[in-house]
């Protein structure tokens, strides 16, 4: 029995790794330049407009590359693209031109890459912005979307990666 009101991080983070989530590659260009991440922060807002949420860590410098391109795209990862979500979360130290060379990437209408083999892409428009604790949450409305085969996902638990 919890009898603090400060969880303690790393028992929080450990108590997250229970969680079984679905594994994105959120990415952005524009003005700010091209970035791609692997997040699985990721949840549905509305459909009505259709609305992201998405949220990145904000340690790394180059994610307000996302919030100065005033758009990004959520591309689902489907359970043989393991090797892209580790480029993409930063494993192997891949330049970000190398790990982009890793899929085969096009765009829809906002300018960000959207990959072709995803699961589902969703390119969003960014509505809305701001920084809670150490991440920043993105509001993004969906002004485009890419349905990709149906074929089985990779999802994130336990802190490994899973095929379902």
């Amino acid at each position: 029995m919890l009898m603090s009101s400060t969880i303690e991080a790393g028992a929080f983070r450990e108590a997250m790794s229970r969680f079984a989530a679905a594994v994105h590659i959120v990415t952005t260009d524009g003005a700010a330049g091209r970035r791609g991440v692997t997040v699985t922060s990721v949840a549905s807002v509305s459909d009505d407009p259709a609305t992201l949420l998405v949220c990145l860590n904000t340690s790394n410098e180059a994610n307000q590359r996302f919030e100065a391109n005033g758009c990004f795209a959520v591309n689902l990862l489907a359970a043989d693209s393991e090797g892209l979500a580790r480029a993409f979360a930063g494993e192997g130290g891949l330049t970000p031109e190398e790990r982009f060379a890793l899929g085969h990437w096009g765009e829809r209408v906002t300018g960000a890459p959207v990959l072709e083999d995803a699961l589902v892409s969703f390119d969003c428009r960014l509505i809305d912005s701001r920084i809670v604790a150490t991440h920043r949450v993105m509001i993004g409305e969906v002004q485009a979307m890419h349905l990709g085969p149906d074929r089985p996902a990779l999802v994130y638990h336990g802190r490994a990666y899973h095929r379902i």
